[in-house]
């Protein structure tokens, strides 16, 4: 009896929801990503979710102004970059139904009403929409035999478009062993730390019917003992359960913080898991060599959102997945592309970098400073890596100053270019939806031997995630080829040109986004390559 009852304990899954508090930009999906992998170091299997309240059903047309970069999955899900960070910190691939957005349960909701399934009822945000929520994590948890959920609830607390999802989580607490985990911001005025936003915050949950258990604060350092009480006695949470989340060196170093402070033992006792140690040595060994680089290269990032780091977050972190293994830091220098464009900025600066990248994007605004930066970096042999877009314009930029087509370019940037050596792929030019309908995902690449793509994956076929509508126009393959360019890698049936080269020295772009697969105890080739490469320098 004593063996059926720690087998069903064992098995049925416990949920764990972190809410936010009264402003946003806490940090909800590092906390998420760190929580997830403290159980997921106890040997447990862990899912993460995110939920999202805005209508959209998924951010693949949002603005990287509004809303940061937008991550893609295996699957070919658009989805929030939080996601992202989830994966870099499991080491893991997630499925596009772990990415739950007020769009996607509204039109689920409406679909079941147009085909009766709530006959005789009129449709309502309870108990109609927490149910649907409430059956789409259960099952999610069931089909992925999850032994805890960790559920990220995007936003903060008070917004009108969470509340019927924090309504969800209330009913899913009263039938499931779940855990509220309130992220609070507990700021310093003349040296003083401030308790009153985290008091006025636990009360507004308070009043949804949702008492947090656990405290994580958001501070510049760690928390006094004066303010730590304050928090317990108005909060109506123990001392032991309240924790600090201060300024770090690096966030990859929040688990190890978390763990000092005996974090996962408190879990472990609400959620009734066994206690086991928490196994951290390798990841502690990688954040010691974020912290304590033994070497800097300068590199240039060319790209067109460059006002907010995160549309190109998981860039910068697949450059500090290398530093983690090879000790080389790279001091990523963000160079607007416009303003090379408009002659703001000389491209001949770029000559103090031992590198160039130019990241992905869409739009004519500042092709034309990318396309200078590439000629600039071909010109003068300095290592250039080209991501999506930085393929596509690495081809325009030799097609024209090497093929001697002058008036090259893409059908995105000039419809009645002579030579659109980048065009529309086939089987986007009858699609009339935006939402979901790129190439996107994983897909197949074959590598051809004695190339820098194979010197970086070490073999002749690999997977990486796409995002991208426009292709290398077939029609000017056997020109570019003749003239030098290298076409190291293309698709499993050799009509998408996949990965590019220049001959005789190190400039490598591919269509795909490396970017997205890089985790942080499995650096993705090409960025650990194109850093090597610029560290000779």
């Amino acid at each position: 009896m004593i063996i059926i009852i720690y087998f069903f304990l064992k098995y049925m899954p416990r949920y764990i929801v972190i809410v936010g508090s009264i402003m946003s930009g806490l940090g909800k999906g590092v906390v998420t990503a760190s929580i997830s992998k403290l159980i997921s170091s106890l040997g447990y299997k862990v899912l993460p979710i995110k939920f999202d309240g805005y209508l959209n059903v998924d951010c693949g047309t949002m603005n990287p102004f509004r809303h940061g970069e937008v991550f893609v999955l295996e699957d070919g899900t658009e989805c929030d970059m939080d996601f992202g960070t989830y994966e870099r910190y499991l080491n893991i691939s997630l499925k596009g139904d772990c990415s739950i957005t007020g769009g996607k349960i509204f039109q689920k909701v409406i679909t079941k009403e147009r085909k009766g399934e709530y006959l005789g009822n009129d449709v309502q945000f309870v108990p109609h929409v927490t149910r649907e929520i409430q059956e789409w994590i259960k099952n999610l948890a069931e089909s992925e035999k999850a032994d805890v959920v960790v559920i990220e609830v995007g936003g903060t607390v008070g917004d009108i478009e969470n509340g019927y999802f924090l309504e969800a989580m209330r009913q899913l607490s009263l039938k499931e062993k779940t855990v509220f985990v309130q992220l609070t911001f507990v700021p310093e005025i003349n040296g003083e730390q401030k308790t009153k936003p985290t008091q006025h915050a636990n009360r507004l949950i308070n009043s949804l019917g949702i008492n947090p258990s656990i405290i994580l604060c958001r501070s510049s350092k760690p928390l006094e003992r004066d303010a730590r009480q304050k928090i317990s006695l108005f909060c109506n949470v123990d001392d032991e359960d309240i924790f600090d989340d201060y300024d770090l060196q690096t966030i990859y170093e929040l688990p190890i913080v978390l763990q000092k402070q005996s974090f996962i033992e408190r879990i472990a006792q609400k959620l009734d898991l066994r206690k086991t140690d928490a196994n951290l040595d390798n990841w502690k060994k990688l954040v010691e060599r974020i912290k304590n680089p033994v070497k800097t290269v300068n590199i240039a990032m060319v790209g067109k959102y460059t006002k907010i780091k995160d549309a190109y977050v998981s860039i910068f972190e697949a450059f500090n997945h290398v530093l983690a293994h090879t000790g080389i830091k790279t001091n990523l220098k963000m160079i607007e592309s416009t303003d090379i464009e408009e002659g703001k900025i000389d491209v001949n600066t770029l000559k103090n970098f031992e590198g160039i990248l130019v990241p992905g994007g869409f739009g004519k605004r500042g092709i034309e400073g990318k396309i200078k930066a590439i000629q600039f970096a071909r010109e003068n042999k300095i290592p250039y890596l080209g991501l999506c877009l930085g393929l596509q314009l690495m081809v325009v930029e030799y097609a024209r100053n090497v093929c001697n087509l002058e008036d090259a370019n893409s059908t995105e940037f000039d419809k009645d270019t002579k030579h659109p050596v980048i065009c529309l792929l086939p089987e986007q030019r009858d699609i009339i939806y935006k939402g979901g309908t790129m190439r996107l995902g994983n897909y197949e690449c074959l590598i051809k031997k004695d190339t820098i793509a194979y010197s970086a994956y070490q073999s002749e076929k690999i997977v990486e995630r796409h995002r991208h509508r426009y292709e290398v126009n077939p029609e000017y393959v056997k020109l570019l080829e003749e003239k030098g360019l290298v076409i190291s890698g293309t698709s499993f049936n050799n009509k998408i040109v996949e990965i590019v080269e220049w001959k005789n020295q190190f400039g490598i772009a591919t269509q795909a986004h490396p970017e997205l697969s890089s985790k942080l105890e499995k650096p993705n080739p090409l960025f650990m390559i194109f850093v090597k490469e610029a560290a000779k320098k």
